[in-house]
């Protein structure tokens, strides 16, 4: 496993983030920066529930998919949603179409839904690890764990507030991309334009 790579334009990145175009652009701008407010949180909940079993290249190809037919993932809107739009959803080739995907896309909106503003981005942000526990940049994708004691916390705190499609795996990769980890190698151009909430 190799540190980073350079890209086309010479750059190093993480080598999951070297080419295609639509890697560099995630990683260079999205990836590892903090993202707050609950809707943004929610899309990138939903998006990574639905990578679960594939390339996360095929989730961004789709996105703007997505957004077009989860309503911009706005969670009021999302969990208004109405069994026509459950087919809707089922018919929509500009998305992954996976039933239990999208019922819990709907059914997790419908829980948060209830939820006061702001409290899916402090729920999240407070599983962000303190900084004395932050382990060293990792040197390869290797050194990259797959989850975490935190993650697998979060996963627990969020299946037992009733929503689906968040194992400890899947709480990581969002911790990963909301910045409440840095994950991006030590050799990684984007690795000091990437930090969290405490310097991680």
């Amino acid at each position: 496993m190799s540190g980073a790579l350079a890209g086309p334009d010479g750059r190093l990145r993480c080598p999951w983030g070297a080419e295609p175009e639509d890697y560099a652009a995630y990683h260079d701008t999205e990836w590892g920066r903090p993202v707050r407010g609950d809707n943004a949180l929610y899309e990138r909940l939903c998006l990574e529930a639905f990578q679960s079993g594939l390339s996360w290249l095929t989730i961004l190809r789709r996105r703007e998919g997505f957004r077009a037919a989860f309503a911009g993932f706005k969670i009021a809107e999302v969990a208004a949603f109405t069994e026509a739009d459950r087919e809707r959803l089922l018919a929509d080739p500009g998305i992954i179409r996976n039933r239990a995907k999208i019922d819990a896309a709907i059914g997790n909106a419908r829980v948060l839904a209830g939820w006061g503003e702001g409290e899916l981005d402090a729920l999240l942000w407070s599983y962000a690890p303190p900084p004395r526990s932050v382990r060293p940049a990792p040197v390869t994708l290797a050194d990259v764990p797959a989850s975490t004691p935190e993650s697998s916390a979060l996963a627990k705190e969020l299946k037992k507030r009733g929503l689906r499609f968040v194992g400890p795996t899947t709480a990581y990769a969002l911790m990963q991309a909301c910045g409440l980890v840095n994950d991006h190698v030590a050799t990684c151009d984007f690795r000091d334009s990437s930090v969290g909430l405490s310097g991680r």
